[in-house]
């Protein structure tokens, strides 16, 4: 099968020279051994008819040069030709800097990340809202580039166990398996023997590094809220303590948290002495005694 490939090959080669009036033999060498030529050899060849420097040269040369086309011969008047250049629009110049494989990667993982967040933090909008951004920015190249998407699952598992690391420490064990498979998955993902669809190898061990360090970063961060509490409504008040306005016993009024609450104490409560809150009844807290009476917390605070 592979002799029938090249000789069929061969023949079309060699026809389309004879037809062409160029060097066949060195047309069938080209297909066989891959032979290849200087400029000069080539026209000496009789394998190219010119060597022009540039448009304008070219376009003199062949001006009056006939050629056969269905049939018939054709002279080309390129004596007055007017060269126009059409440059990629600003849209096309994006879109393919966008279609990069290491933009790709960053895009991913600052979408992922941004989700992640905003996961953990809701509310907080702008990851969220960057993150889905990213995600269908490389979901778009994605569709350009050669993708393998063994590779992409690998890069999804690596992320997984990056952040498994940070839930659950192995001394290392998740994290390293994470990067490792990230690594490799960034290798597999693209189709390196693509001109201009390569990766670094440099490029993937260092993003692969900045992602575990961030990913540990942030889920621990996230864990060490979560353990820390709830900073807002009634279970950050209760607990909480807040200094006499005035002596009261009953109802009263105490200064927490930097606003004024009604307060209800069942023991008599001194100005500027420090009360704890024990409970919440709608808009009025139960306090108690926490110290002594104190007298310079409140002097400011009417």
């Amino acid at each position: 099968m592979e002799r029938k490939v090249l000789n069929d090959a061969v023949a079309y080669i060699r026809g389309l020279a004879e037809r062409h009036g160029r060097n066949a033999d060195w047309a069938e060498d080209a297909v066989r051994d891959a032979a290849t030529l200087t400029a000069k050899e080539a026209l000496e060849l009789n394998v190219i008819e010119f060597i022009a420097n540039d448009h304008a040269d070219l376009l003199v040369q062949v001006n009056g040069l006939e050629l056969e086309v269905d049939s018939e011969t054709v002279a080309l008047a390129t004596e007055h030709v007017t060269i126009e250049k059409f440059e990629p629009n600003w849209r096309i110049r994006i879109l393919s800097a966008i279609a990069n494989p290491e933009i790709v990667l960053l895009l991913g993982i600052i979408g992922l990340y941004g989700l992640m967040y905003e996961g953990w933090n809701p509310g907080a909008i702008v990851p969220g809202v960057v993150g889905v951004i990213c995600l269908l920015l490389a979901a778009y190249a994605l569709q350009v580039l050669p993708v393998n998407y063994a590779g992409l699952a690998l890069i999804i598992v690596g992320i997984a166990l990056m952040t498994a690391e940070a839930f659950a420490p192995s001394f290392g064990a998740l994290g390293l398996g994470g990067i490792a498979a990230f690594v490799f998955g960034a290798i597999m993902m693209f189709d390196s023997d693509i001109p201009g669809f390569g990766i670094s190898i440099a490029f993937v061990i260092g993003l692969a590094l900045v992602a575990a360090l961030a990913i540990i970063w942030l889920v621990g961060y996230a864990l060490k809220l979560r353990k820390r509490g709830a900073v807002t409504g009634s279970d950050s008040i209760i607990g909480g303590i807040g200094t006499a306005m005035h002596d009261f016993t009953g109802a009263g009024k105490i200064w927490l948290e930097g606003e004024a609450w009604a307060a209800h104490s069942k023991v008599p409560v001194e100005k500027n002495q420090h009360v704890v809150v024990v409970a919440m009844d709608g808009l009025t807290l139960n306090v108690e005694p926490a110290s002594a009476p104190s007298t310079g917390d409140a002097q400011t605070q009417t």
